[in-house]
C-alpha cells in the first residue's frame, strides 16, 4: 500500500503550523515543513519559523538545513521530502507535510519528473544573452505569450525558471505547463489534503498584524545582518519579508513605506496561494476563525480519521 501523507495547506498566517502539530500529536506523526524559506538557517523572523515551544515536542523536518547563501530548488525539496516520508512511515509514524509553497507540495505528492528534459546548453546560453540585452521583463512577457499557464506560476523576477521554461519550449516544442499537467496526478503516496481558509478581511488583518509583530521582534536587524554579510543577491533574499526591506537599508525608502510594501506583498502572496491550491490540488477545505480554532480542529480530526480508515481499507 502507498504510504499515507497528511498535508496541511493554505495561505500564510491562516494557522497551518498549529494544526500540523495537533495532527501529529493526535495521529502519532512527525511534521515536515513544506515551506521553501524555513529551510534557511538564521532566517527565523521573516519566515515565521516554528519555534521550539510551538513544536510541542513533535519532530520537525526540513527546517534549518541550508545556509542563506545556498540555492535550493523544488526538485531538491522533492527528493529530500519523498525520502523523509518513507523514513517516517518505516518508524510507524504518519508524515504530516505542512506549508504554503504550492509547487513544492504538489511536486512532492504527485511526483513531478523535473529532470526528464535535459537542458540544451546552447539554447540556454542564447536565452541568457537575450535576457542580458532585453531584460527580465521582456523574457517574462515572451513566456506569457508562449506558455501563459506556466508564466502564471512563476514570479517575473525568477529569471532562472523563466529561461528554463522558454528553453524547454524551444527544444521540445512542448509547453512546460502541459508536461507538468501530464505528470501531476501520478502519486507514489496516498495524500490526505487538509486546507485552511479564512474570511479574506480577517486573514489580511492577521497578515498585517503578523508583519508588525515581526518588526517588533527584530526583522529589520535580521535582514540587515544578512545584507551586511553580502547576501543581497542570494536566492534566499528574494523572499517576501526580506527583499522589501533592502531599499530601506540602502536609504532609498522610509521604514514605514517598506513595512507597508511587505504587508501588501504578503496579502498578494496569500491570494496567489489560495489560487494555486484551489486550482491544482484536490483539497478538503475548512474555514477557520481565530476564536474557534479548536472546535474546527475537532471536526478536522474526525474527518481525517475517516480518511485514514477509508484509505487503509482500499
Amino acid at each position: 500500500m502507498k504510504p499515507m501523507v497528511a498535508a496541511v495547506v493554505g495561505p500564510t498566517a491562516v494557522g497551518k503550523t498549529k494544526l500540523g502539530v495537533q495532527i501529529a500529536r493526535k495521529f502519532n506523526g512527525e511534521v515536515i515543513s513544506g515551506d521553501s524559506m524555513q529551510i534557511y538557517r538564521t532566517m527565523d523572523i521573516g519566515t515565521a519559523k516554528v519555534t521550539r515551544e510551538e513544536m510541542q515536542g513533535i519532530p520537525h523536518h526540513m527546517i534549518d538545513i541550508k545556509d542563506p547563501e545556498e540555492s535550493f530548488s523544488a526538485a531538491e525539496f522533492q527528493r529530500k521530502v519523498q525520502s523523509l516520508i518513507h523514513e517516517i512511515q518505516k518508524r510507524g509514524k504518519l508524515p504530516v507535510l505542512v506549508g504554503g509553497t504550492g509547487l513544492y507540495i504538489q511536486a512532492t505528492l504527485f511526483d513531478f519528473e523535473f529532470t526528464e528534459e535535459k537542458k540544451d546548453e546552447a539554447v540556454m546560453k542564447r536565452l541568457e544573452e537575450e535576457a542580458a540585452v532585453q531584460g527580465p521583463v521582456h523574457m517574462y512577457e515572451k513566456l506569457q505569450s508562449l506558455d501563459p499557464d506556466q508564466a502564471a506560476k512563476i514570479h517575473p523576477n525568477n529569471s532562472r525558471r523563466v529561461l528554463r521554461a522558454l528553453e524547454i519550449y524551444e527544444t521540445t516544442g512542448k509547453k512546460m505547463s502541459e508536461q507538468e499537467a501530464a505528470k501531476a496526478w501520478d502519486s507514489p503516496f496516498t495524500p490526505l489534503l487538509i486546507g485552511l481558509e479564512m474570511d479574506r478581511e480577517r486573514l489580511y488583518e492577521r497578515i498585517n498584524n503578523r508583519v508588525d509583530q515581526m518588526v517588533e521582534e527584530g526583522l529589520v536587524e535580521e535582514v540587515r545582518r544578512l545584507y551586511q554579510a553580502g547576501l543581497k543577491d542570494a536566492q534566499s533574499m528574494k523572499a517576501i519579508g526580506y527583499k522589501e526591506l533592502i531599499p530601506f537599508l540602502e536609504g532609498k525608502m522610509e521604514l514605514q513605506e517598506a513595512v507597508d510594501l511587505l504587508k501588501r506583498n504578503s496579502r498578494r502572496y496569500a491570494k496567489r496561494q489560495y489560487t494555486y491550491f484551489k486550482n491544482k490540488l484536490d483539497v478538503h477545505w475548512y474555514e477557520v476563525t481565530p476564536e474557534k480554532y479548536e472546535d474546527k480542529f475537532q471536526t478536522i480530526f474526525a474527518d481525517l480519521a475517516g480518511m485514514i480508515d477509508k484509505s487503509g481499507e482500499s
